[in-house]
C-alpha cells in the first residue's frame, strides 16, 4: 500500500506541474501552432475527418495536442490546449485550457494522443463559458462520428453537448472522455494577453486575437464553416 501511495503521489505531482504551471509566451505560441497543425492534418483526409454537418454546426472547438495518459498501478491523464468559439463576428480569440482526469486499475504503459472536442449546441456553448466543468457529468458528451458521409447516431443529435475525438499514430476516431475536467488555464491566458481577462469575455469575441493566435483561429474558421444549405 505504501508503494502504491508513493506512485500515486508522484503521478499527481507530475500531472499538476505540467497541467497547471505557468508557461512563457514562446511555449504558448508553440502550442497554438501544434493545435493548428492537428486541425489541418485531421482535415487533410476528408473521408476520415470530422463530417461536414458537424463542422457546420459547431459552437466551440477545443484542441489538445499530445494529451498524455501515463499509468503504473494508478493512471493519470492531463493535457494543455486551446479553445475558440463561434461568434457573430467570426471565431473568437483563443483561451488556454487544461484537461485532467484519472483512472485506477492495474495498468502499465503510457501514450500520447491529440484530442479535439466540439461543442454542438447552445448548452455546450454555455458550458464552455464556465471556468470549469466535468465531461460526462456537468456536460453530456459522445464519441464523434468520422468520415465525409458519416451518419451520426441520434444520440448526440438529441443529447450530446460535446463530440469528442482522438488521433493517435495517424488514426482518428471518436473517444470517451467521461470523467475528465476541462478548465481555463488562467496563468497561460494571463501570459498571452498580459492581464486577467474573463474566460467568457474572450470566447464571446470581445477580445482581439493576438498575432500569435491568428493562424490557429484562421485554420478553425477555414474548416468549421456553415454550409450554404444550412444558412
Amino acid at each position: 500500500m505504501k508503494r502504491i501511495s508513493v506512485i500515486a503521489c508522484g503521478l499527481a505531482i507530475v500531472a499538476s506541474s505540467v497541467a497547471y504551471g505557468a508557461t512563457d509566451k514562446a511555449k504558448l505560441t508553440e502550442r497554438l501552432t501544434d493545435a493548428k497543425n492537428v486541425v489541418t492534418q485531421i482535415m487533410a483526409t476528408p473521408d476520415k475527418g470530422i463530417p461536414q454537418s458537424i463542422l457546420a454546426g459547431a459552437s466551440c472547438v477545443v484542441v489538445v495536442p499530445s494529451y498524455k495518459k501515463a499509468a503504473f498501478v494508478v493512471g493519470a491523464q492531463y493535457g494543455q490546449g486551446v479553445a475558440t468559439c463561434r461568434t457573430p463576428k467570426g471565431w473568437s480569440a483563443p483561451v488556454f485550457v487544461q484537461l485532467a482526469g484519472g483512472s485506477f486499475g492495474f495498468q502499465i504503459g503510457g501514450q500520447a494522443t491529440d484530442l479535439v472536442l466540439v461543442a454542438m449546441n447552445q448548452q455546450g456553448l454555455q458550458d464552455m463559458l464556465k471556468n470549469k466543468f466535468k465531461i460526462g457529468g456537468d456536460a453530456a458528451a459522445s464519441a464523434g462520428p468520422v468520415g465525409r458521409n458519416a451518419q451520426a447516431g441520434t444520440d448526440w443529435k438529441l443529447n450530446a453537448e460535446f463530440l469528442t475525438y482522438s488521433r493517435s499514430k495517424g488514426l482518428f476516431a471518436g473517444i470517451n472522455l467521461d470523467g475528465t475536467v476541462l478548465s481555463q488555464n488562467q496563468d497561460d491566458t494571463r501570459t498571452m494577453y498580459g492581464t486577467d481577462i474573463p474566460y467568457e469575455t474572450i470566447l464571446k469575441g470581445n477580445q482581439a486575437t493576438p498575432a500569435a493566435a491568428r493562424p490557429f483561429v484562421r485554420t478553425v474558421a477555414h474548416y468549421f464553416v456553415t454550409s450554404k444549405a444550412a444558412r
